[in-house]
């Protein structure tokens, strides 16, 4: 297990934990503690962070549709958000996990991010922690004037804009790692090409994948 720094003088988006051991507990990955870990945490972590984004885009987008929130949403609680925000707040540092590829980084960073949300919860109540997640993805939400596509739909309407008559074609490669924290590698081809992208779930990875396809189609 790494070296990480005490917890004891750590604030969290402007909110600073009375009880350290459950700041701890929400850091430390099952790889380091396969008993006391912060999956528990998280779990309850990534229902707060759900229904504090949506109610913050519910008022900050009065006259979008579901399908237009509920892309904005899906895009503010992924685990590319979630771990961006934890490396800009320098959560890594506190971290306590095993051994692992370089893969799992994010994932690693974005359960912690949860974890530490699901501690709140469990210290301060909903509505304290909902305050602290609405001081950071405010910002984040205001950064998509429009709302954005998923990369599925993005790489579709790509490929029919080719007029080919071909779709992109999805498959699922492979799965690693434990039940409860999977891993999912997928590929899409299309238009000649292919690229494979990884993710939580089935639906995270092919996306991934086709945000990949994306890149290498829009280079070409």
């Amino acid at each position: 297990m790494k070296k990480v720094k005490s917890v004891n003088n750590l604030t969290i988006l402007g909110y600073k934990f009375q009880d350290k051991s459950l700041l701890e507990l929400a850091l430390t990955q099952s790889g380091a503690d396969c008993l006391h870990n912060n999956e528990r945490l998280e779990f309850i972590g990534d229902r707060v962070l759900g229904l504090s984004v949506a109610g913050m885009l519910f008022v900050l987008f009065p006259n979008e549709a579901e399908g237009e929130l509920a892309r904005r949403h899906a895009s503010l609680v992924s685990t590319e958000t979630l771990a961006r925000v934890a490396k800009e707040i320098g959560l890594g540092a506190y971290i306590r996990h095993g051994h692992m590829t370089a893969g799992r980084l994010q994932h690693v960073y974005a359960d912690a991010m949860e974890a530490v949300f699901g501690a709140m919860f469990l210290e301060s109540g909903f509505d304290t922690v909902c305050d602290v997640i609405i001081s950071r993805w405010r910002d984040l939400a205001a950064e998509e004037l429009i709302a954005p596509k998923d990369a599925k739909t993005e790489l579709q309407e790509f490929v029919q804009g080719k007029r080919t008559g071909e779709l992109p074609v999805y498959e699922y490669l492979s799965q690693s790692g434990p039940s409860h924290s999977p891993v999912f590698t997928a590929s899409v081809t299309a238009l000649g090409k292919t690229a494979t992208g990884v993710g939580s779930s089935k639906k995270l990875a092919s996306t991934a994948a086709a945000a990949e396809l994306l890149k290498i189609l829009a280079n070409e």
